[in-house]
């Protein structure tokens, strides 16, 4: 599913945009703890990841670029930094927001066919 459509799917508001928002994402990952993320990483897989989280500093953009996720969707109207949406802008890594809840996002996104996290995450 492309990007954009994922922020139809959410209501979510474009915060960031990059040359990655083409991406094709087919897993995503819901977490607050990036110790998680780095964790149950998958290089080869994360390249069509999003995160759902609603951890908005610039530590969460570091940590995406590090397990190679593809872009970040903050849940419960939280919205970032300006110093966390140059970074992202930097790392070419796109930021959404919505309303939603997290468990609402990953439904819908489930419900949509996105899959959640391997086996080993």
């Amino acid at each position: 599913m492309i990007l954009s459509e994922i922020q139809k799917l959410l209501q979510a508001v474009l915060i960031s945009e990059s040359s990655a928002s083409n991406l094709d994402i087919k897993f995503a990952k819901a977490s607050d703890l990036m110790s998680d993320v780095l964790a149950f990483s998958e290089p080869f897989i994360d390249r069509n990841t999003v995160l759902i989280t609603g951890l908005t500093n610039k530590q969460v953009v570091r940590t995406c670029e590090i397990a190679g996720v593809a872009a970040i969707i903050f849940v419960r109207g939280k919205k970032p930094s300006a110093e966390t949406i140059d970074l992202a802008k930097q790392c070419e890594i796109p930021l959404m927001a919505t309303n939603l809840k997290m468990f609402e996002a990953c439904g819908i996104l489930y419900t949509n066919g996105i899959l959640g996290p391997t086996p080993s995450g």
